[in-house]
């Protein structure tokens, strides 16, 4: 079955951009970054935000982007049974020239997980105009604690904090 994920979660203040490897089955269902209960994303967001969690998608989406940090995939469309990333193949990947041109200020990627990374690195390449990080997988199936994730991901909020964007 070919897949093709969601679009991009982007303004033109976004500075940070978080690329995950393809949407698994659930986010593709609701149409919805990282929709499946069990994902570590959102929490991770809420609390590196310091804020409660909410559970309107239109809400976290506007959370982020007040943050000026963007959401999309490194895989425009892929064939995968199921969700896992080792499942991935034919794997297509999106137009990162077209989307750095339309989004200039974007001087941050984080990848969420090592699929992701691995893939850009492979198939687009890494730049000098921006910074790149592959942080652990937010995913249920990256089998380490949420603590362990939240303290990787909280590069995220420390460089909100250094780089004062709120």
């Amino acid at each position: 079955m070919i897949l093709k994920s969601l679009p991009p979660l982007l303004e033109g203040s976004c500075r940070i951009l978080i690329l995950g490897s393809m949407p698994g089955a659930k986010s593709l269902e609701e149409q919805q970054y990282y929709a499946h209960p069990r994902n570590a994303f959102w929490p991770i967001m809420f609390a590196l935000w310091g804020i409660d969690p909410v559970v309107d998608y239109r809400l976290k989406i506007a959370l982020m982007l007040e943050h000026q940090w963007g959401l999309w995939d490194v895989i425009a469309q892929c064939r995968r049974q199921g969700s896992l990333d080792q499942d991935i193949r034919q794997a297509e990947t999106h137009d990162f020239n077209a989307l750095y041109h339309r989004y200039p200020n974007i001087k941050n990627v984080y990848f969420n997980g090592k699929k992701a990374y691995d893939l850009y690195r492979k198939e687009v390449g890494f730049d000098v105009q921006r910074s790149f990080l592959c942080l652990p997988s937010t995913s249920p199936a990256h089998a380490i604690s949420f603590e362990e994730k939240l303290a990787a991901w909280s590069v995220l909020g420390e460089l909100t904090k250094d780089s004062q964007i709120l």
